[in-house]
């Protein structure tokens, strides 16, 4: 069989003869079920680019997105900052960028990486099945562009900021982590932004502008109160802050709501990626590491190209010890692959210590097909607190600290034994659960009838209180999207009780 390339100098003849090599091995192979992909080369200006719209290929413009493109410019340009290989789209097609700098060995490793294995883990998962829409995303992302586009035309562009500003700053309180709301298709977006539109114009009558001044007070005033056009009030409590104020700030203009509906929606397509960031590289590490061992057992690559995909597969999976000065947590890359390494030998050579721990896994026989079922059907934190062997926790030399406040010393509370182990896995399992990273904060209650006050509710888990500084500032954000006084609890959601330092208020 003759080799796909030589030398590193690739053109796009080679670059569709190795993607459809890959597609053997992984679909053929590995079973893999995958999106059409759409391969696209960019210059490492168009990946920085891409780098400052958080990674999609259409967005709306904003100054944060500029601010972020000059800033990693600066630190590329520098040496101080690399560049990704790769950025792949959920979306169907696949968008996979490349980038034209990189050698064929490269391109061959991220097209494993990206098109095949993010590709089938982005198809496959539940999270992204249940909570993303492949097949329309880069029309909304369109229909995003070119509404904020026009609100910029006919509102001013400091007005259109000031909302993106505000629904930015506090998109993680934008998603729905528990029930999830019904999607709309992109023409029924369309068909509802028409008819808000029309609505609008319609109600407008020059009329109004020669009332008096105080009958023109008395009119906005009933007009700000709840409506009583037999519409229930909202229930609470509310998880989704965003969500709320869209559908009930008594001062926001439609146009207003459809720029942070815009922000919310995205912020939802994100989560399921937050939610999976170990088992999502970790499968596609898995499959780029596969498939490329493949192609050299199979002859299809040299000796030399295989020893430049192992550099950089090495360098991929470096984890910094626990008392290096470069450690900042587990490494996605490598803990995900090593359980998926793990996980296949579990199915095909297991110990004493694995049939223990993981029962009927052990021994069945089936790596790939065990794999694409772990790939559907898990998160990250299921996923550790199910796969994490002892095996791997040797391996990553890990252990369990108990820092208490106000005491001067770590105590190592989880060490290598039985139950150390199973300590191990259940503390990295909480910290990959992103509801318990993010803030939990409520809508709890509204003086509709009065002064129109916004009661929100913080629900502290394990003593992880909110910091003073930042949340007045969070809450200046609210109010000017609310457009009333907005007012903060803090609530012990083991005990119910209110924390000590008392209610924050903006007045």
């Amino acid at each position: 069989m003759s080799l796909l390339y030589e030398g590193a100098d690739w053109d796009f003849d080679k670059l569709k003869r190795v993607h459809e090599a890959i597609g053997e091995i992984a679909v053929g192979e590995f079973g893999l079920d995958c999106y059409p992909c759409q391969v696209e080369v960019i210059s490492a200006e168009q990946m920085l680019d891409v780098y400052s719209s958080i990674g999609l290929p259409v967005l709306y413009r904003h100054w944060s997105f500029g601010k972020r493109f000059a800033r990693d410019e600066a630190l590329y340009r520098k040496g101080y900052q690399g560049l990704a290989y790769e950025i792949v789209i959920n979306s169907d097609p696949c968008i996979c960028y490349v980038m034209e700098e990189n050698s064929m060995t490269m391109q061959a490793l991220v097209l494993a990486h990206a098109a095949f294995g993010h590709n089938h883990f982005f198809k496959n998962n539940h999270l992204f099945k249940q909570w993303t829409d492949a097949d329309t995303i880069l029309d909304y992302l369109a229909f995003a562009r070119d509404f904020v586009a026009r609100c910029e035309e006919c509102h001013g562009v400091a007005a259109v900021e000031r909302i993106l500003d505000a629904a930015h700053a506090l998109q993680l309180q934008g998603i729905n982590r528990y029930n999830r709301r019904p999607r709309r298709t992109l023409a029924e977006e369309l068909a509802r932004e028409k008819e808000r539109r029309s609505y609008e114009e319609g109600r407008w009558d020059p009329l109004w502008s020669t009332l008096p001044a105080a009958t023109k007070a008395a009119a906005a005033a009933k007009t700000l109160a709840k409506p009583e056009d037999g519409r229930a009030e909202p229930q609470l409590p509310e998880e989704n802050l965003l969500y709320f104020i869209e559908k009930n700030a008594p001062n926001l203009a439609g146009w207003e709501r459809e720029i942070i509906r815009i922000v919310r929606m995205l912020a939802q397509y994100f989560y399921p990626q937050r939610q999976t960031k170990v088992m999502n590289e970790g499968c596609a590490t898995f499959v780029h590491y596969r498939a490329m061992t493949r192609r050299h057992e199979k002859g299809l690559i040299d000796d030399g190209a295989f020893l430049e995909f192992l550099h950089s597969h090495s360098s991929v999976l470096m984890q910094p010890g626990f008392n290096d000065r470069r450690f900042g947590g587990f490494n996605p890359y490598a803990l995900g692959f090593a359980v998926m390494q793990d996980i296949e030998r579990v199915v095909t050579e297991p110990t004493g210590e694995d049939r223990a721990w993981f029962g009927d896994l052990a021994g069945s026989g089936d790596p790939m097909g065990t794999l694409r079922r772990v790939w559907a059907d898990f998160r990250d934190e299921s996923f550790i607190l199910q796969f994490l062997s002892p095996k791997v926790i040797r391996d990553f030399r890990m252990f369990s600290l108990r820092d208490a406040t106000g005491q001067p010393e770590l105590e190592v509370t989880a060490i290598h034994d039985d139950r150390g182990y199973r300590e191990i896995r259940a503390a990295l399992a909480q910290e990959m659960d992103c509801a318990r990273r993010d803030p939990e904060i409520l809508v709890a209650e509204v003086d509709w009838h009065g002064n129109r006050r916004l009661e929100l509710e913080h629900r502290v888990y394990d003593g992880r209180r909110l910091e003073v500084a930042k949340l007045e500032k969070t809450l200046q954000l609210v109010r000017e999207l609310w457009g009333y006084p907005v007012r903060m609890r803090e609530i012990d959601a083991l005990t119910g009780k209110e924390m000590p330092y008392g209610q924050t208020k903006i007045a």
